[in-house]
């Protein structure tokens, strides 16, 4: 099945192209669905993007502060009409998706697909916040926003601007 026939290389061989779909398909497509179990569809799946990016930016210095916990609640309630529960339940979910994550290309693919320059700009000012929560902004959060800010497009001017605006929200 993996052997070409058809081909400049391999006389007598056959073209690759309509099984090697077939294979594509079986490994990505009808019931796969996508890496991680995001669907672009799915609303779960987006609140979790959101909740995992913000968990990220609050589990990048070592110690954890109850501000920084607080400060990733607040942008979920902002953006996301859940009850108490419910945005501890996205919490604890977004911190377990955060630890089994190898990057965060899945993540920022949901929020490219469903958010436009403005609410991304927004996504980036609230990962400010969640750093300046404790009040300073340790060199792993401020790398990571910026990743971060790069796979969502956002430009450097966006980001500057959300970055001081989280900063002045926070009194620093």
């Amino acid at each position: 099945r993996w052997i070409r026939r058809g081909c400049r290389n391999f006389p007598g061989a056959e073209p690759l192209v309509p099984w090697m779909f077939d294979i594509l398909r079986e490994l990505f497509g009808q019931g796969g669905g996508a890496p991680g179990g995001l669907r672009p569809s799915d609303p779960e799946a987006f609140r979790l993007a959101c909740a995992v990016l913000l968990v990220e930016v609050m589990r990048a210095e070592p110690d954890v502060t109850d501000a920084e916990r607080e400060a990733v609640l607040a942008g979920l309630r902002r953006r996301f009409t859940l009850g108490e529960e419910e945005l501890q339940h996205l919490v604890a979910s977004a911190e377990e998706a955060s630890r089994s994550a190898n990057d965060f290309h899945r993540f920022t693919s949901e929020l490219n697909e469903r958010l436009d320059a403005p609410e991304k700009a927004a996504v980036v000012e609230t990962l400010w916040e969640v750093a300046y929560a404790d009040g300073q902004v340790g060199d792993h959060e401020h790398h990571l926003i910026s990743r971060i800010a790069g796979l969502l497009h956002v430009t450097h001017g966006e980001y500057i601007a959300a970055k001081l605006h989280a900063k002045q929200s926070a009194g620093l």
